[in-house]
Parts: C-alpha cells; structure tokens; sequence
C-alpha cells in the first residue's frame, strides 16, 4: 500500500513538472507562400509550459535575424505543418529578437502546444501573414 501512495505521488509530481518546447523558424515553411522573399530568415523559440491556479503560464523567447524589416508581430497559431491557422498566443508587437515573455495558455492550446498542432509564426511589414514560421515541438 504505501509503495502504490509513492507512485501517486509520483506521477502527480511529474504532472506538475514544467514541459519544454520549441521551434525553429524559417521562410520555407511559411504558408502561404511569402509575398516578398526573404529565404536567409530564420529564428529560433524555446518556452517552458508550467501549471499553474490559472490554468498554464508559457514563458517564452524568440530570437530571429535576415527578416525583410522590422518584426511587426509574432504568435503562436493553430495548425499543422503546412497549413495556416488562427492565432491563439500572442507573444509580441513589435518584436526584437531576443524577445522573451509569459502568456496564459488555456488547457486547450496547452494540448494543441503538446501534440504539434501550433506553429511560432512571425510577421513583417512586406510578409504580414507571416515570414518564418517554425512548428512547436515537445523537447
């Protein structure tokens, strides 16, 4: 009895523990198809997912260079790879590469964030529907 107490104990710590994620971004797997090429962009996004009273805190940063200008927007949108989705994060406007925050995350975008169904997705002026993208992964 008391070795099964440990292992709800357990499980419940690991329930708890903060999750990893993160993408790499670039113009190639941007959808649609940029307006105006800037195939050198990239960037990078690391966050950790925590629980908290309120539902989950994402902290956040994102780092990026050889964008067409200035970085007008990034989010965290609803998608596959692939395809182009709604926003469900907010993470910056405007945005300086280096940039790092927290945002709420409901239980839902939490799943979709877990299960690969979201996508980093950062806009500029000459690429408002966005000019790198990179999928979220766990890791």
């Amino acid at each position: 009895m008391l070795a099964l107490a440990a292992w709800f104990a357990l499980a419940a710590a690991g329930a708890l523990s903060p999750t990893r994620v993160k993408a790499a971004l670039s113009a190639k797997q941007e959808v649609p198809v940029q307006v105006f090429k800037a195939p050198k962009a990239s960037g990078f996004f690391f966050g950790t997912l925590t629980k908290t009273a309120r539902g989950y805190r994402l902290s956040w940063q994102l780092t990026f260079k050889n964008l067409s200008g200035t970085a007008l927007f990034a989010h965290v949108q609803w998608g596959r790879a692939g395809k182009a989705g709604p926003l469900l994060i907010k993470l910056c406007a405007p945005c300086k590469s280096g940039a790092h925050g927290n945002a709420l995350a409901s239980p839902g975008e939490v799943t979709l964030i877990k299960t690969g169904r979201t996508y980093v997705n950062v806009r500029t002026a000459k690429n408002r529907a966005g000019e790198i993208r990179g999928q979220i992964k766990v890791g």
